[in-house]
């Protein structure tokens, strides 16, 4: 369940508004909808169907209106929902409505491709800072901002106040880079590092694998083509197994 503080409870930023206990499969489908809802104002569209939107995010249309409900937004019947303020309810529970900084460890392939995108300002964020273990890459300039050592996170985080690290380090380096983080107050934590970390409860982490989804997509791959690969008469059967692999009748009679 989502968690939030109460309003008028001390943090970096002050006090924030309430905002509605929403499940955390609404939240992840919001930036989603509010990508589209951005792609649909920059065409000239002032309003979109319920249907119109669901289809450009790939959602069902019940799903998609179940979703803004919880943000007390229902749409107009026979005009849908007005596109710049469904951008302006959306940036506002997911707190875009400032520009977050961040904190990026680990400048190395990844890290280096992350620091240059330049798509995170167009969705609130900045880069702030970015750092290594490695002094060999301390100085260097990426993209305007200039590589720190590791050991200025305290420093840099008191002065951009950062509460959002993004970990691209090798993974045997990346549990010590949370524990730092977390120890300066860092209070949520992008991982592409592909291993599992230990933080605190209140610290909240997301995992970017990219070899997970590669393999996942491996394993449709995989599915598809045992499936073309039945025949459509005669021949030695093959019988569909949990997955979408095959059995031969042979192996089927033996107990395989």
């Amino acid at each position: 369940m989502s968690q939030h503080r109460q309003p008028g409870a001390p943090g970096r930023t002050g006090a924030v508004p309430a905002l509605p206990d929403l499940p955390e499969a609404t939240v992840s489908r919001l930036p989603e909808y509010l990508r589209a809802l951005h792609a649909l104002a920059d065409s000239g569209h002032e309003t979109v169907s319920s249907e119109g939107l669901a289809n450009a995010v790939g959602v069902n249309s019940a799903k998609l209106r179940k979703d803004l409900s919880h943000l007390g937004s229902y749409g107009t019947r026979g005009v849908g929902y007005d596109v710049a303020l469904l951008v302006d309810q959306i940036s506002s529970v997911l707190g875009l409505t400032q520009c977050r900084a961040v904190a990026l460890v680990g400048v190395g392939n990844l890290g280096h491709a992350l620091a240059g995108y330049d798509g995170f300002a167009n969705r609130g964020f900045r880069i702030a800072a970015l750092l290594d273990a490695d002094r060999s890459r301390v100085g260097e300039l990426i993209n305007g901002l200039v590589v720190q050592h590791i050991d200025e996170l305290p420093q840099v985080v008191a002065e951009e106040s950062i509460s959002i690290g993004v970990i691209a380090t090798p993974a045997p380096a990346a549990q010590a880079v949370a524990d730092q983080l977390v120890a300066v107050g860092v209070t949520s934590i992008l991982n592409f590092a592909p291993c599992v970390l230990s933080v605190p409860e209140g610290v909240d982490v997301r995992k970017v694998d990219l070899a997970i989804e590669l393999q996942i997509l491996s394993f449709h791959e995989h599915r598809k083509a045992s499936l073309t690969a039945l025949p459509a008469t005669g021949g030695s059967a093959l019988t569909a197994l949990p997955g979408g692999l095959a059995a031969t009748d042979t192996q089927e009679a033996i107990g395989t």
